[in-house]
């Protein structure tokens, strides 16, 4: 009942230091939002090979979920630069996944070739290793690869919604006249 409570408040501290950095309470939901495809890859790839759900695999879900947010943090920082230098929401998201690509790709591959020593153990303590490495491996590879997807669409949601709230940023309004007048 503890880890829950604890969990919880990480997450909400989290939260409020993304609140923080991006300057809104809604952005954050299109990183935190996107972490729930990665944890249930995990959860199913440790299924789907045997293992259990012990504190090997949860110290390997808290890694998952750093790498992912990194992830998700890379795409909504570089759409939000966009945003702010006048394209327009879609244009930016689309911007921030295509340009944000490769450097996610690259590194969740090379931390998920990492991790075979520990899918493939053998031998004493081979038990902990295969849970830290398939929860990890499998909840990486199904969050980026669904992630790379979902993180401009939760983007584009909760930065239209912000928008509505607080109005469109100077930089899209001169861009939006400019394209009114032509």
């Amino acid at each position: 009942n503890q880890a829950a409570i604890i969990f919880a408040l990480s997450i909400v501290f989290v939260y409020f230091l993304l609140a923080a950095q991006y300057e809104s309470y809604l952005i954050p939901f299109s990183i935190l939002l996107s972490l729930p495809l990665g944890v249930m890859g995990a959860y199913l790839t440790t299924q789907f090979t045997g293992l259990q759900n012990n504190i090997y695999f949860q110290i390997a879900l808290i890694m998952l979920l750093g790498l992912l947010a990194k992830n998700a943090i890379l795409i909504v920082e570089f759409a939000l630069q966009r945003r702010r230098q006048g394209e327009s929401i879609l244009d930016a998201a689309i911007d921030g996944a295509e340009s944000r690509l490769r450097p996610i790709l690259m590194t969740s591959f090379a931390f998920i070739l990492g991790l075979m020593p520990l899918v493939l153990a053998n031998g004493v303590g081979a038990a902990g290793n295969r849970s830290i490495g398939t929860g990890a491996v499998g909840g990486l590879f199904v969050g980026t690869v669904f992630g790379v997807f979902v993180i401009p669409i939760l983007f584009i949601l909760f930065q239209w919604l912000q928008e509505k709230l607080t109005g469109v940023p100077e930089a899209a309004k001169e861009k939006i006249n400019i394209e009114e007048n032509n």
